[in-house]
């Protein structure tokens, strides 16, 4: 009898895990369309700069979804410039901005940029708005109530 009650409960974990495992293919299918990035406030004591990095991210799946985590690394005219992260883990499930399906969002996050990171050259010309175009490689991260995905991703401006 023991052992009848522990092979249901594996049987039943192994049903919800293969139920969960149904959206990964819906959260594989997110995208990141574009990104936008704009100076901010610019702390000369610091020999530093705020940059708001808006990603504009699109659920084109049938299934809601939520992003709690985007890693980047950003990029000025293809130098390095560093990373950042995008993220609401902090933020119960609830709380995060919800992608319906077709819906299309900005996600914005600051990305701090010290002058001792890159050469003098590339802080100035970010600084002075010289960037012929900016890009971001990295991986986003989705969750619907049962899964997570992760997907790697490429954009540029």
């Amino acid at each position: 009898m023991v052992y009848a009650a522990i092979a249901g409960l594996f049987g039943m974990m192994g049903i919800i895990i293969w139920y969960a495992s149904l959206d990964n293919s819906e959260l594989e299918q997110v995208e990141i369309k574009s990104l936008n990035v704009v100076v901010g406030d610019i702390n000369k004591i610091e020999n530093s700069a705020k940059l708001e990095v808006t990603f504009l991210v699109k659920n084109p799946s049938e299934k809601t979804l939520t992003v709690p985590i985007i890693s980047y690394k950003l990029y000025a005219d293809g130098i390095l410039l560093g990373s950042g992260q995008y993220s609401t883990e902090d933020v119960a499930m609830p709380g995060r901005a919800l992608f319906l399906s077709g819906v299309e969002i900005p996600l914005k996050n600051t990305f701090i940029l010290k002058a001792s990171d890159v050469n003098p050259e590339t802080y100035q010309a970010v600084l002075n708005g010289n960037i012929s175009s900016f890009s971001a490689d990295g991986s986003i991260t989705t969750q619907t109530s049962w899964s997570s995905g992760e997907k790697a991703f490429k954009t540029s401006t």
